[in-house]
């Protein structure tokens, strides 16, 4: 009756598919597969593949040796089980035929349906009429026509196969996304694979892709062949087509090479390799193709070479050689400074090459670690890029050590190199003490000791062209040591039906003067006051600089948990103890005694609102000089996302430290159930008050894009627009548009 009622509410989508041929219907039957047999011990003597049998009416005919079954009939052999309205079995020629509500099951969870089956009596292979094989794999197939081998092989006549669900969400029978129909079609599970013979694939009902013979895999294997293909079109390159073809080297290796063919420059050839075994796994992509070169970026992207070479490697791998010993690397390589943006490949400004091989147990870490730098920026030397050779990092923590408290000891090494520029190498020796207690009156306290030992060599300084990141030509060396005392007191009740927390905190740190501008300056130059750093022991980001001052830092933190709602908030100052001449500059929030005000408020309303506000206010006037926002609204479906930079810090002497103003914007809307919309652009606001330097006018959008997709569980069809507003050398500016086909579960 539940049946009945379902085909009446969906009489309309019946109606809209009965045109469909009996050869290709791949709806469900109204027949439940054949349970597996309950598990009984065999008789005394029974052959482990005799045939178990029930039957609502059973007949036998003596003279010609021949059962017939009527009724809920069920037979189970080996594995092999069939369910049907009735079954005729010739003992003496072993033939089975079966009719009425026919499924057969295999062990490997294929089920095939029929009008009418005639098997052999070990119901593994025979011919079906009207057939429909569900595959435990994923996928269906339809015929007219079947036959079933003995090994599992499935030959089909006039049939139709599809990896996409035959009804919507409720219920009711629907044609699928995408099916591909053939005059032949053979199922082999031994290779997991399925073979067409007169092939086409029918998009959203209408035949599209014509497939005279191929092949794809079944399940979550991977198999040799063609990937989806992708279509670009850009003004630079004109039409583009890339046709992947994976090579299935072994189960745990594979080769994919895509050939990239464009209407207006010559071919591109990718190649991608990929390796797994028991160790780890690496991957190695590369990019090669003949062009015009124009990374002569001082001439105004004017200038043009003869043709050249030009490609991209790009390899990560990494292995865990045993419980605590791994090593890891990459490799990030170009031949000229435009070829990744000429070919939309990456927008990456600079590419590093590293190495790192680490040791990680409960208690110690120890690094040899290594990286080069490949700048693709406008104007920027490759001369003077460092590579570090090597990096050496141990770090032992010693728990209930001195007085209680734990101890953490580092050593650390590091050479850097330029082949036009300073060179600088480094050695510290570092011991640290923290001891944190809980008062009777729940106050947390932390008592912190550091001190630190450290050694530099430098060569060739003055080509560093800002003076304070020079230091002073030779060996020179330095002692770091600094007190702290940092007391946290949690107040926590209940508020409405959730419950707040408001945390005060001080934090009072002592350092003697520190030899800073002496030293070289590598890893702490773009320093920056933010909640994060406030109550740092140094706020500097790196080794080669200490903030050498004795501080009091004051702050409160307020948290609110709601059902539903999560408010987060800290806002905090500090102030320095004694007059000491600073090294750090003016508008770093740090450079007067008492420093700029920094907060961050992170909101969360459900799944729908996400908010994250980061803030410096200057101490005199509170005028805003960072101001960073990151939101999202919405639903997973239906969604926008909102980003927002100002940095106003009037910092012009030191290059990494520069204002700039931007919005990202990016978000999608989904107006169907499978259809949906999306968009994003990032936008420069900077000028010349906030950045002397820039060319932007204070609305200079950089690349937008837009879009609109389908997607469904087999089907991702969409198209995008996107516009790049800027020119780099021969990776010019103007639009592209990308369009994305790809059958889910029609191979891998």
């Amino acid at each position: 009756m539940t049946r009945l009622d379902l085909l009446a509410s969906c009489a309309f989508s019946v109606a809209l598919l009965s045109g469909t041929a009996a050869a290709q219907d791949l709806q469900d039957r109204p027949v439940p597969p054949p349970a597996p047999e309950v598990a009984t011990d065999p008789a005394p003597g029974a052959a482990d593949d005799q045939v178990n049998f029930s039957a609502g009416t059973l007949e036998y005919d003596y003279e010609g040796d021949v059962v017939t079954a009527t009724g809920d009939v069920r037979m189970f052999r080996s594995g092999q089980r069939l369910r049907a309205d009735k079954v005729v079995w010739d003992r003496k020629t072993g033939k089975v035929v079966a009719t009425g509500n026919i499924a057969v099951t295999n062990p490997e969870g294929d089920t095939a349906y029929g009008d009418s089956i005639e098997l052999t009596d070990s119901l593994k292979d025979g011919l079906v009429d009207n057939m429909l094989v569900v595959l435990e794999r994923g996928g269906r197939l339809a015929a007219d026509r079947g036959t079933r081998f003995e090994d599992g092989t499935i030959s089909l006549e006039r049939a139709a196969y599809t990896a996409c669900s035959v009804v919507d969400s409720d219920g009711c029978p629907k044609e699928p996304t995408w099916k591909v129909t053939a005059v032949k079609v053979t199922y082999r599970p031994d290779r997991e694979r399925v073979y067409y013979t007169g092939g086409q694939v029918h998009l959203f009902g209408l035949p599209s892709i014509p497939l005279p013979k191929f092949s794809h895999p079944i399940g979550e294997g991977t198999a040799s062949g063609l990937l989806t293909p992708n279509v670009r079109y850009d003004r630079v390159n004109g039409f583009e087509v890339a046709t992947p073809y994976l090579f299935r080297l072994a189960p745990n290796r594979k080769l994919t090479v895509t050939p990239h063919v464009y209407s207006a420059v010559l071919p591109m050839l990718e190649t991608n390799y990929e390796h797994l075994n028991e160790l780890g796994a690496f991957s190695i992509t590369g990019f090669g193709t003949v062009s015009r070169r124009s990374d002569d970026l001082s001439s105004g992207f004017t200038s043009s070479t003869e043709q050249a070479f030009r490609g991209y490697l790009d390899g990560v791998g990494r292995f865990q050689l045993d419980e605590n010993w791994s090593l890891s690397g990459s490799l990030r390589l170009a031949t000229d400074r435009t070829f990744l943006r000429r070919y939309d490949i990456s927008k990456a400004d600079r590419l590093r090459t590293t190495f790192a091989l680490e040791r990680i147990d409960q208690n110690s870490y120890f690094s040899l670690a290594g990286w080069a730098t490949q700048t693709l920026r406008v104007g920027e030397r490759q001369g003077l890029q460092p590579v570090a050779l090597p990096e050496l990092d141990y770090r032992r923590r010693v728990s209930e050590g001195l007085l209680g408290g734990t101890l953490q000891f580092q050593l650390n090494t590091l050479a850097l190199g330029r082949k036009a520029g300073q060179d600088t190498q480094r050695a510290f020796a570092s011991a640290r003490w923290d001891l944190r207690r809980l008062t009777n009156w729940g106050q947390e306290v932390t008592f912190t000791a550091f001190a630190r030992a450290d050694a530099y060599n430098t060569n060739d300084t003055a080509a560093t062209n800002i003076a304070s990141y020079r230091g002073i030509e030779g060996f020179q060396s330095r002692g770091i040591g600094s007190v702290a005392v940092d007391v946290r007191w949690p107040f926590v009740g209940a508020f409405l039906s959730g419950t707040q927390r408001i945390t005060p905190r001080l934090q009072i740190v002592a350092s003697p003067k520190i030899e800073n501008l002496e030293l070289p300056n590598e890893d702490a130059r773009a320093i920056d006051l933010e909640d994060s750093n406030l109550f740092a022991l140094n706020r500097f980001a790196g080794y080669d600089r200490w903030e050498d001052s004795s501080r009091a830092t004051y702050g409160i933190e307020y948290n609110l948990d709601l059902p539903g709602l999560s408010i987060a908030t800290n806002i905090g100052q500090s102030y320095r103890l004694n007059n000491r001449a600073t090294i750090l500059p003016s508008g770093t929030g740090l450079s007067d005694r008492f420093s700029d005000i920094v907060g961050r408020t992170n909101i969360r309303f459900r799944d729908f609102l996400s908010l994250t506000h980061r803030y410096r206010l200057d101490k005199d006037g509170l005028a805003v000089r960072r101001n960073e926002i990151d939101a999202t609204v919405g639903s997973r479906d239906t969604y926008l996302l909102v980003g927002y930079l100002r940095l106003n810090r009037d910092i012009d002497e030191l290059e990494d430290l520069q204002d700039r103003e931007e919005i990202r914007v990016g978000g999608r809307v989904q107006f169907a159930r499978f259809w949906s919309a999306f968009a994003s652009g990032l936008i420069d606001l900077t000028d010349r008050t906030d950045d002397v330097f820039s060319l932007s006018d204070g609305f200079d959008p950089i690349r937008h894009r837009l879009g609109v997709q389908y997607e469904d569980d087999c089907l991702t069809l969409g198209v995008t627009w996107r516009q790049d507003y800027r020119t780099t050398g021969d990776a010019r500016r103007g639009s592209s548009f990308l369009l994305t086909l790809a059958f889910k579960n029609l191979g891998r």
